[in-house]
This record gives C-alpha cells, structure tokens and sequence, in this order.
C-alpha cells in the first residue's frame, strides 16, 4: 500500500590502515556515505479466493501480508506477525505460500465441519473472512502498521476490530506505553474517559448524533498497547463491543502531549522533536 521508504538501520564500517597516511586518505564525503541508512522495501503478498460448500453457502477467503525483505532480526518479524501462527519464513515467497496454506485450511475446515449444521441453514448465505496489513506511517524509526480484520459467518451482523502497533526501528522491537509515557494507568484512564467523545463515531438515531459517552459498556476505559501517534497525540484504538456497543463501531481517543506533559520518555520526546 505504501512505496519504498527510508528507515535508519544500524550501518557498519570496517576499515584496516596499513599506515598513518592511508587514515588521513579517509574523506568527509567517504564518511557520509558510510553512515546512510539502509533503504526499507515494503512490499506484500495477498490471496483471495472463494469456495462453494453447497448450494446454500459459499465462502471467500481474503488476506495481505506486508513483506520486508531488509527486515532480520527475527524478534522483531515476529512481533510484527503476531496475529499469525507458525511463520518460519518471511520472504516475499515464504508469506505467499503461508497465505496460501491458510486458504486451504480454512476451506477444508468450513467444510468438515458444515457437516454438522449445513442442513439448518434455509437460505443461500455468503461468508468471509478477511484480514490485512497496512503500512500507516514511518516516521523518526517508529513504524505504524494497522491491522485489521473482519468476518461474517452467520448471524445478525458481521464482525470486524483493529490492532495497532508501532515498531522501533532503531532498536528493533515493538513500542510499548511505558517507552512513550510514565503517567500512571490511573490518570490515563481518566484522561481518556475526559476526551472519549473528542472523535465523533458518527453514529445517530432520530433525534440525531449519538455521542460515545451515551454507548459506553464499561466504567473505566482501558490504557490498552492497542496505541499508536502523530505530531500531536498519542491516540487509543477501540474495536466494537470492547469499549461501547456495537453501534457505536471502533472509537479512537486521542490525548495530547500537553496533557502528557513531564511524563514523556526522554528518548520518544526528542526522536518524535516534541516540544
């Protein structure tokens, strides 16, 4: 979804003199070669592809993986695929055959076990599942990937939610709320309730706008990982039913860095050029 983009990666020079005149033969412009970053290529794989069970259901299987064929640390890829099991290989190759391999699965499965309940199904029905990586945004070494998902098998309605995470880059490892902020779950959670209905889900009825507040199933919000930012907030990502009711969809609460002011990590606060 997104072009090649720079992302500084840790470069390493090894340089062998033979005498104090081949040192001096070292240019400023040989040294700032020597320290460009390494170029990150993103690029992704994706199937999609359909199965009729029977004459009363059909199903399709979507789903895109991102790829990053300058990415090693093997850590870091994992943290970076959490939401799927048992990738060994993360070529472009090694993912398109791993997305391939749960296609399959998810058809023989449906299959087998329709055995069960295909018969009580009265009318032709289409389910799906779908899933995708995207790329939102690299900026500083921090690298925002948005995951999300969504499924229908029967039933009312179909389902959907999120995920967020951002990657360190310079030091290969997923961010956690700790390396962005020290305020204590206590006070983030009052803050996020304080500015629950500051993103409008746009949701109405008919008497108009439904605010946030007025779908709200718990009593605390929770500082969840589930975070990501920008030049001025750090945002909280809510998916249906885990915050407010179903109506209400995914609800996003941002908070500021004024209100998180003197509880920045030293190192986030200048990499992100925060004032």
């Amino acid at each position: 979804m997104k072009n090649t983009i720079a992302v500084l990666a840790v470069s390493s020079f090894l340089a062998f003199s033979a005498c104090k005149k081949a040192e001096n033969t070292t240019t400023p412009s040989d040294k700032t070669a020597a320290s460009q970053p390494e170029k990150l290529v993103v690029d992704s794989v994706k199937v999609s592809d359909s199965s009729k069970i029977a004459d009363s259901l059909s199903v399709k299987f979507t789903s895109k993986l991102l790829v990053f064929p300058t990415l090693k640390e093997k850590k870091l890829l994992d943290s970076i695929y959490f939401h799927e099991q048992g990738i060994k290989d993360f070529s472009q190759k090694g993912l398109q055959a791993y997305l391939d391999n749960q296609k399959n699965e998810y058809f023989k499965s449906t299959k087998s076990e329709s055995k069960d309940w295909l018969s009580d199904i009265s009318y032709a029905q289409s389910w799906y599942t779908n899933s995708y990586m995207d790329l939102i945004s690299n900026e500083n070494d921090y690298m925002h990937i948005g995951y999300v998902w969504s499924s229908y098998e029967g039933g009312a309605h179909d389902n959907y939610g999120f995920s967020e995470r951002v990657f360190d880059l310079k030091n290969n490892r997923k961010l956690e709320l700790k390396d962005v902020t020290s305020m204590s779950k206590a006070k983030l959670e009052t803050l996020l309730m304080k500015n629950l209905n500051k993103v409008k889900s746009g949701t109405t009825d008919a008497e108009g706008e439904v605010k946030n507040s007025d779908m709200l199933l718990v009593e605390v919000i929770p500082a969840t990982n589930n975070f990501y930012f920008d030049q001025k907030n750090l945002y909280f990502h809510y998916s249906p039913y885990e915050i407010a009711a179903f109506a209400a969809g995914d609800i996003v609460i941002p908070v500021s860095w004024d209100e998180l002011k003197g509880t920045l990590n030293a190192e986030f606060k200048e990499r992100m050029k925060i004032k």
